[in-house]
C-alpha cells in the first residue's frame, strides 16, 4: 500500500520537472519547513534508524538543509541563551531563515517567560513569530456563544500583554487563521489591538474549515500578513458534513501560484512556510447542530457554496489515511509527501 503510494508522489515530482520556466516575478527564498509537517519525526515516542526522530530545532535545521528547504518554523519555548546561539551559529552556517512558533501570555505573571524566548529567538535570528490563540478547532472546543466570547476577551488581554515586548525587541507576531477565527473575527481583533507589531500568519487552507471561501480569506487578510503556512486541501463527503486532508502540493484544490502571487504582491519578502501536516482526513461536522454553536452570522449560503466546493472536487479514490500504516510506514509516508511538495515549490512555484 505504501510502496503505491510513494510512486505515486514521485511521479508527481516527476510531471514537475516538466513544466514551462517559472517567471522572475515569484523567484524568492526556498519554501520553509513548518515543525508540524513533521508530527511523526518531531520528538517520536517510537526510534526508527531509517528516519530518526529530531530532539530540537538544530536536527530540524540540518534535515531542512539536506532536503533543499529554504529555512524553518520551530517551537521555541524553553530555549536557554546558549542554545539560542547554538541555532544561530546553525542557521547562519546552513544558510537558512528561521521563524518561530510561540505561546501567549495569558496573565501578566506570564510575560516575562514570554519576553525572554522573544530574546531567545531574537538571538537565533527569528524576525518573525508565529503564535495561535485558541487551545484547538473552534467546533471541537467552543460550545456556547459565551464559551467563544470568553476567547475573544482573553485573546486580546493576551495580545495586550505580548504587544510591548514585541515592540520593545522588534520582532513580528503573526497570529494564525487555526481553525478558530473566521477572517472578518480576526482582523476585528487585530484592529483592537491596532499594533504594527502584531499581524497575521496566513494558513492557506484552514478556514475552509469554518466554510469559508479561500480567496476571500485571504483576500480580507492580507493587509495584514507576516507569514504563512502552505498546504494543499482535499475534500470529501460524509454523513455530518465533510472530510478535509492536507496533500501534497498541486494535488488538491486550492489554486497555489495565484495565492502565493497575491501574497508576493502585498510583501515581496515574505516567507512561504511548507505546512503538509500526514494525518487521517479531518471530520468537519458542519450538519450537525453542536458546529453551529458558536457561530453569529453565518448564513446558508455559505454551508451551500462549501458543500458545493466539496461535491465538484470529489476525490477519484478515498482521502489518504496512515493510522493504518506501521510507524515506519507512516515516518516514510511523511517524508514522501514533504519532498513532493518541496519539488512542486520550486518547479511550479518558484520557491528555491
Amino acid at each position: 500500500m505504501y510502496r503505491r503510494a510513494f510512486l505515486q508522489k514521485a511521479t508527481v515530482g516527476a510531471m514537475a520537472l516538466s513544466l514551462p520556466q517559472v517567471p522572475d516575478f515569484f523567484k524568492s527564498t526556498g519554501m520553509g519547513i513548518v515543525v508540524h509537517s513533521y508530527a511523526s519525526r518531531w520528538n517520536p515516542k517510537t526510534p526508527s534508524s531509517a528516519y530518526p526522530g529530531f530532539a530540537n530545532a538544530l536536527d530540524l535545521l540540518d534535515h531542512c538543509h539536506q532536503i533543499g528547504a529554504g529555512g524553518a518554523q520551530v517551537v521555541v519555548s524553553d530555549w536557554t541563551a546558549d542554545f539560542a546561539r547554538k541555532v544561530r551559529d546553525k542557521r547562519e552556517k546552513l544558510g537558512l531563515y528561521l521563524e518561530g512558533s510561540i505561546g501567549l501570555p495569558k496573565k501578566p505573571d506570564d510575560v516575562p517567560k514570554f519576553e525572554q524566548e522573544v530574546v531567545n529567538a531574537k538571538e537565533a535570528g527569528a524576525q518573525v513569530l508565529r503564535t495561535v490563540c485558541s487551545s484547538g478547532r473552534r467546533y471541537e472546543t467552543y460550545h456556547s456563544p459565551e464559551a467563544f466570547q470568553e476567547l475573544k476577551k482573553s485573546a486580546l488581554l493576551s495580545l495586550q500583554l505580548a504587544e510591548p515586548v514585541l515592540r520593545k525587541h522588534s520582532v513580528k507576531l503573526g497570529v494564525e487563521n487555526h481553525k478558530d477565527w473566521r477572517a472578518n473575527e480576526l482582523v476585528a481583533l487585530l484592529q483592537q489591538l491596532n499594533s504594527e507589531w502584531v499581524g497575521v500568519t496566513l494558513d492557506f487552507g484552514n478556514s475552509i474549515a469554518l466554510l469559508e471561501d479561500p480567496m476571500d480569506v485571504i483576500q480580507t487578510l492580507m493587509p495584514y500578513v507576516f507569514t504563512t503556512h502552505v498546504k494543499d486541501m482535499a475534500v470529501d463527503e460524509y454523513a455530518d458534513g465533510f472530510l478535509l486532508s492536507e496533500v501534497p502540493l498541486g494535488t488538491g484544490i486550492l489554486d497555489l501560484p495565484a495565492i502565493i502571487e497575491r501574497c508576493k504582491k502585498h510583501n515581496p519578502s515574505i516567507t512561504f512556510n511548507l505546512e503538509m501536516i500526514t494525518r487521517d482526513p479531518l471530520e468537519i461536522p458542519c450538519l450537525t447542530k453542536a458546529y453551529w454553536e458558536t457561530f453569529d452570522g453565518v448564513s446558508g449560503a455559505d454551508l451551500a457554496r462549501t458543500l458545493q466546493l466539496v461535491r465538484q472536487h470529489k476525490p477519484k479514490s478515498a482521502l489518504p489515511k496512515i493510522s493504518q500504516l506501521s510507524a515506519d510506514n507512516r515516518l516514510a509516508a511523511e517524508e514522501a509527501n514533504i519532498l513532493a511538495c518541496l519539488s512542486y515549490s520550486k518547479d511550479r512555484i518558484g520557491l528555491k
